[in-house]
């Protein structure tokens, strides 16, 4: 589900994850979700979008976020040059 409504594309908005054809990023309906607007308000402020598309874009999140790895990296004091 996710792949048929989220793309990644180098030459759309900068190849952040957009829903397909709107080029609405998954980013902009996160912080829409985070300031408090409900479903119903995004859909009303952009009537091509549909709760599949916000959905997906949740989980489009959620996915990123279980794959991310965190690098442990020597301190910072290691690499000063002396």
């Amino acid at each position: 589900m996710v792949r048929k409504r989220i793309q990644v594309d180098p030459s759309v908005r900068s190849g952040k994850p957009c829903i397909c054809t709107l080029w609405i990023t998954v980013y902009n309906i996160l912080n829409m979700l985070a300031d408090g607007m409900s479903v119903e308000e995004i859909l009303t402020d952009f009537p091509k979008l549909t709760r599949e598309d916000i959905f997906a874009s949740l989980r489009y999140a959620a996915d990123r976020e279980r794959t991310t790895t965190v690098i442990k990296m020597k301190h910072k004091e290691a690499y000063r040059q002396k």
